[in-house]
């Protein structure tokens, strides 16, 4: 959860840097958010690869080796010139943090298959809620020091933190033949091929792609977003304490949630009401308080996909495969990263305003609860048989 918190830098106090690099280096909006979109995918289209390696030769060499890129990617990036540099420099830290990531993500399901959505709720807490401690001081320190300063020493104290910690992750040794101690073995273990090949999947992808584009946006927008709908500066503070921490708040209570009702039932009603809540946003946003107030019920509900995908994936498919499983499905966020980042700027420059995407991407928040609902997703028929005989 620490190593989560340390890593969720570089996408939820991405919008204070982007702030300031596009104030100090003349930068288009288009220009500084295209960094965010290739931190996406980069952080996304690594984890495949890191979760096949990481279940088949182990975690811990391999997060060391992330953390190391994860704190050279910022130290590097404060010694940008140019938009190129700023991509290569801040993609590359991005490779560390999808790693890790996954490696945290894999070793929640694989040690705790009774309470999964806990489990992987206080784990992406971090990833959702670290911001929540670093955002006013790193915004305070880019005012006073500039935002190369901010790289550098952000990046030196990621370093610090990463590399001890994450060299402590580790998988149980028994989660190749699909249970933990004295735990019941978990119901099916799909190879990647074989979880291709269901339906189901290509649901829960096509969801994924859409559900976690609102916090993404925030993260990514937010500073920008509040300057449109002049939101005051004692306001913005407020939000970008609160924001991220309700964001990792979000997915415990979603974990908890899904263990009890349902991963299917509260996935529906999470996504239904996130939407209703961006639709409040873009109509009622030029209010401070309503913008105040609908910003954290998003981000209350907007964090809840990083505990339901990689529990239902779990659920579905087994812990055997579970890092590199759920990888592969993480590589939905990168479409997402797309969709918040490069295609919301070319939307605002285009049309001016940040309602266009609120409005859009409730409208599709909406139709992902209906195609979550459990009237139409459900899991592979071998898991359902052997939970009748189980």
């Amino acid at each position: 959860m620490v190593v989560m918190m340390v890593i969720s830098i570089y996408q939820y106090s991405w919008s204070l840097y982007a702030y300031a690099i596009s104030n100090d280096l003349r930068w288009t909006l288009t220009t500084v958010s295209l960094a965010f979109t290739i931190y996406v995918y980069a952080s996304t289209f690594i984890q495949p690869f890191s979760g096949f390696l990481a279940d088949n030769y182990g975690s811990r060499k391999l997060a060391f080796f992330s953390a190391i890129l994860v704190g050279l990617g910022f130290i590097t990036s404060s010694y940008v010139l140019s938009p190129w540099e700023l991509y290569i420099t801040y993609g590359l830290g991005s490779l560390g943090v999808g790693t890790l990531y996954g490696i945290a993500t894999g070793t929640a399901v694989k040690w705790f298959p009774k309470r999964r959505g806990l489990a992987t709720g206080f784990v992406t807490f971090g990833f959702g809620a670290g911001a929540s401690l670093f955002n006013l001081p790193i915004q305070e320190f880019i005012a006073t020091n500039g935002f190369r300063n901010a790289f550098t020493y952000v990046g030196v104290f990621m370093l610090a933190v990463l590399m001890p910690l994450s060299y402590m992750m580790v998988y149980p040794k028994d989660a190749i033949s699909g249970g933990v101690g004295n735990v019941r073995r978990d119901i099916v273990n799909y190879t990647p091929t074989k979880m291709l090949k269901t339906w189901q999947w290509y649901l829960i992808y096509l969801t994924f792609i859409v559900t976690p584009t609102a916090a993404l946006m925030f993260g990514a927008q937010l500073k920008l977003m509040s300057a449109e709908f002049k939101v005051p500066p004692n306001y913005l503070n407020i939000i970008l304490v609160l924001f991220p921490l309700a964001n990792g708040l979000s997915r415990i209570v979603a974990g908890v949630i899904s263990d009890r009702f349902g991963r299917e039932r509260t996935m529906s009603m999470f996504y239904f009401l996130l939407g209703v809540s961006l639709l409040g946003l873009s109509y009622l946003g030029d209010v401070p308080v309503m913008f105040l107030l609908f910003t954290l019920i998003a981000s209350l509900l907007g964090g809840s996909p990083y505990a339901f995908y990689p529990s239902i994936i779990g659920d579905y498919y087994g812990i055997r495969y579970a890092t590199v499983n759920y990888g592969i499905t993480y590589t939905a966020k990168a479409w997402s990263g797309l969709l918040s980042g490069w295609v919301t700027a070319y939307l605002v420059e285009t049309y001016g305003t940040y309602r266009l995407p609120l409005i859009s991407v409730a409208l599709l928040c909406m139709i992902a609860a209906v195609l979550c609902s459990p009237l139409i997703l459900r899991p592979p028929r071998n898991v359902l048989e052997r939970r009748g005989s189980a």
